[in-house]
């Protein structure tokens, strides 16, 4: 096979069967599963070779990042972020029209596709939403794998993370209970034959204080008080633990009260796993090496000195970058009528960047012509930081932007009832409302000109419901055009699958070959920290100003001293409103954005402000999906993933 991507590689598209009423989501999945392609196959395919795919199973396998030198010549494909509006807490189909567009770009329209889509969090599978592989006849297959364990990256990522914190506590235990001789002694033990030697993190400690000395035996006592005394100041102390399910009991806990860890107490609490720092690393890194750099510089707190303690220091880097060797590779899935996806990375958009990975971003460029990914929730949370921080470390510059949009949202964002998970939608919702329709526009609008203010072409995909009358996605797309929007059209990939789609398909192939003029929101030197907040929150907000708390102005303090205001901000807050309150809808004006706090992900490579009482640790409802989530013990099918 050439090192080029070959375009005559013969896609062979998988029928869909489409019913009316829809089936659930998982009964759609299990009916079409049987007819899918075996991931071999999948792979030849794409142009993946045999040496550089590891499979799990014959329906999904790991891809070696080593096909990215085999393909390093090739020129990249068209790039498609795929974004939303504000949504009602139902979601308004984003993943299901990112796959629904890239089954009408490959299985309908003929074109070399590939989507790449987040790993989702059990967090919210279980929580309130049963699935995130897409839905109705928009699906990655297979669902059950992709929303309960798939590979095991997650799993690595929170083992990852909590054998750092672990590192953390156990190094302020001993330190605070031996001497500086008595620490170095352990920590170079004498071998057998009389020998000392540094580990590979303790020759980088020794490099970061100027130690030039690759010989326990030549430090000087000043030098092995130095070396072996991080002297973490607890009050510093930033990195939490981590579990990836939705339990608000551990938003705060107080740790050390074993019987042996006398004086160790300290509170602190968990977050979840998709919100660590380590998976913003592996949906932001380049390769290993990249990546043990990344978890090297990971900042968990200061001295009481004020010197940045990192990872590094504690000596897990390496250890984590061996739990992590495995995730690092995208997993190779497929969509219901066979067209190829990546499923990688997980992080949420509201704490956390929101994008999938970087690598599986790459790959898929020099495998085809046309890549579809996602950035969560609305635009003004996954797309901003898509734009800012993805794109800044990627190099990669997308073609078009997709704003998903629904008359259900809209309506809403008027004025509309409020929208409740598991509640029937009010008369308002389900019937035709021009009035409500119109007053909630201007949502549309902002995000559009969010989108139009990076430069990039916009078209607006209606995510179109069965309640849903023409006159009313006549009058949003009439309204998304009017706001600036290359393109709006309907679609209905939900009920019809990529058929449903193509409409959408065919306008984003024409967006992707209209000018654009790419630019940051803003530059990452000569901006302070404030001044980067600041401007996120009055251009993409629309706010009049910010309010920093106590806690905060001692960071931005803090983090400018240290040298890391040269960062992006990652911004925390609700993705129910523009607006940093979630009972805010519409396109709000008049407020003030509070910051409460500010956390530092160095190894990452963002600062992230936390917006008023956002929460790393969402907490489960009355009536959690996993009521509904079962196994049929005569087939061993799991039911209940809606």
């Amino acid at each position: 096979m050439s090192k080029y991507r070959n375009s005559k590689i013969e896609f062979t598209p998988v029928s869909l069967e489409t019913l009316v009423p829809v089936p659930t989501d998982i009964a759609i999945a299990q009916a079409q599963q049987p007819n899918i392609k075996d991931v071999s196959k999948l792979a030849e395919e794409v142009g993946i070779l045999p040496e550089e795919l590891v499979p799990y199973g014959n329906l999904k396998a790991k891809v070696n990042l080593s096909i990215l030198e085999r393909l390093k010549d090739v020129p990249d494909g068209k790039y498609v972020d795929v974004t939303a509006i504000t949504p009602t807490p139902l979601g308004e189909g984003k993943s299901t029209t990112m796959v629904g567009l890239s089954q009408a770009l490959g299985a309908h329209l003929g074109k070399n596709v590939f989507t790449a889509i987040r790993q989702p969090s059990q967090g919210p599978t279980f929580g309130i939403k049963g699935g995130a592989a897409g839905g109705g006849y928009s699906q990655v297959l297979p669902m059950e794998d992709f929303n309960l364990h798939l590979t095991g990256d997650i799993h690595a990522i929170t083992a990852a993370n909590n054998l750092l914190a672990a590192a953390i506590d156990t190094r302020m235990y001993h330190e605070s209970r031996q001497s500086d001789e008595a620490l170095f002694r352990r920590l170079c033990p004498t071998a057998k034959d009389g020998s000392r030697k540094f580990a590979l993190p303790m020759l980088k400690r020794l490099e970061k204080l100027g130690i030039d000395k690759t010989d326990p035996n030549d430090l000087t006592d000043e030098e092995i008080s130095h070396f072996a005394r991080l002297d973490i100041d607890p009050e510093t102390l930033t990195w939490r633990r981590v579990v990836d399910i939705n339990d608000r009991m551990l938003r705060g806990i107080t740790v050390g009260q074993g019987p042996k860890e006398i004086d160790a107490e300290r509170e602190t609490g968990y977050d979840i796993t998709v919100a660590s720092e380590i998976m913003a690393i592996l949906a932001l890194t380049s390769d290993l090496a990249d990546m043990r750099q990344r978890f090297g510089d990971i900042v968990i707190a200061t001295s009481r000195a004020g010197d940045p303690v990192t990872a590094e220091d504690i000596g897990a880097a390496g250890a984590m970058t061996v739990l992590m060797k495995d995730a690092i590779m995208p997993t190779l899935m497929q969509t219901l009528e066979g067209t190829p996806a990546f499923v990688h990375a997980g992080p949420f958009a509201n704490i956390a960047h929101g994008n999938s990975s970087i690598v599986a971003d790459r790959i898929a460029l020099k495998l085809a012509d046309y890549v579809v990914t996602e950035s969560g929730f609305g635009a003004d949370i996954g797309m901003e930081k898509f734009f800012d921080i993805k794109c800044r470390y990627s190099g990669l510059i997308p073609n078009c932007v997709v704003m998903v949009a629904t008359v259900r949202a809209l309506k809403m964002h008027g004025g509309g009832p409020a929208v409740k998970a598991g509640a029937p939608l009010a008369p308002e919702y389900t019937e035709e409302n021009l009035e409500l329709l119109e007053a909630g526009m201007c949502n549309l609008e902002a995000h559009i000109e969010n989108a139009k203010r990076f430069g990039i072409p916009v078209v607006v995909a209606v995510n179109s419901f069965k309640d849903d009358t023409q006159a009313e996605v006549d009058f949003v797309c009439k309204g998304a055009i009017a706001a600036g929007a290359a393109d709006a059209v309907v679609s209905r990939h939900w009920m019809e699958g990529g058929a449903g789609s193509t409409a959408l398909g065919e306008a984003v192939v024409k967006a992707c070959e209209l000018p654009s003029d790419f630019k940051f929101l803003y530059p990452l030197k000569g901006t302070s920290i404030k001044e980067k907040i600041e401007t996120i929150c009055k251009e993409i907000y629309g706010a009049d100003g910010v309010e920093y708390s106590e806690e905060a102005e001692k960071k931005v303090e803090l983090y400018t001293k240290l040298g890391f205001d040269e960062l992006p901000m990652c911004m925390a807050k609700t993705h129910l409103s523009i607006s940093h309150d979630a009972k805010l809808k519409g396109r709000p004006t008049g407020f003030i954005v509070p910051i409460r706090d500010l956390r530092a992900s160095v190894g990452a490579g963002f600062i992230y402000p936390l917006v008023g009482q956002m929460s790393p640790m969402p907490g489960l409802p009355t009536r959690p999906a996993y009521y509904d989530v079962d196994l049929d013990l005569e087939t061993g099918e799991v039911v209940g993933l809606f």
